[in-house]
């Protein structure tokens, strides 16, 4: 049985998404990160990065948002969750560690200044730069990434489980998100799949 660690309002959500999506057999397991869960004996057994998604699987414990996304894609090929030509995959893994690498950090300075810095003042930096930083990640993907009405074109992959999780920070981060009418467009689309709809319902309940 597989088993996803998560917690609400983070990154989990695109592998929680990814898994509903694909059909899989799974169990979702909260855990409070604002209590630090995260940080428990039994968690960090789990996963010592004390972060979540965590993914135990029969074959071991998988971590890392684009790993999980792919790992998935590939356990469940009648899902077609990802392209089958490397070329196609390897863009879809471009986008997810875009997301991963740049368009979360920048989100992440907002409450996260700790794992860089030490100082007050510094935090209050970084805090007052989210919204410039998410704005400019988000004309990016409007402009240039975003090539259809999903991420890679006609058909929902676990690109857009990552960018929709992503883009429903926009409003937390400053960012209206109207400002990007295609991006506002696709949030909404994605929303209103059945399958994101049940995942978001059980994480709320």
């Amino acid at each position: 049985m597989i088993k996803l660690f998560y917690s609400l309002g983070s990154c989990s959500l695109a592998s929680h998404i990814a898994l509903e999506e694909a059909g899989a057999d799974y169990v979702a397991v909260r855990i409070n990160t604002r209590e630090g869960d995260q940080r428990t004996p039994e968690y960090l057994a789990i996963n010592p990065k004390a972060r979540v998604p965590a993914l135990v699987t029969d074959q071991g414990v998988l971590t890392e948002t684009p790993a999980i996304l792919a790992w998935i894609a590939q356990a469940y090929p009648e899902a077609k969750l990802a392209p089958t030509d490397p070329w196609e995959f390897a863009q879809a893994q471009a986008f997810n560690s875009y997301l991963a690498s740049t368009v979360h950090v920048a989100h992440a300075h907002k409450h996260r200044g700790y794992r860089w810095a030490t100082q007050q003042s510094s935090f209050a930096d970084m805090t007052a730069k989210v919204a410039e930083n998410a704005t400019a990640c988000f004309q990016l993907i409007e402009d240039t990434l975003l090539k259809g009405p999903y991420v890679l074109g006609d058909d929902f992959s676990i690109c857009d489980a990552y960018l929709f999780t992503l883009a429903d920070w926009l409003e937390g981060d400053g960012v209206d998100p109207r400002r990007f009418a295609k991006v506002h467009a696709y949030r909404e689309r994605i929303r209103a799949r059945p399958a994101v709809a049940r995942v978001l319902a059980a994480e709320v309940g």
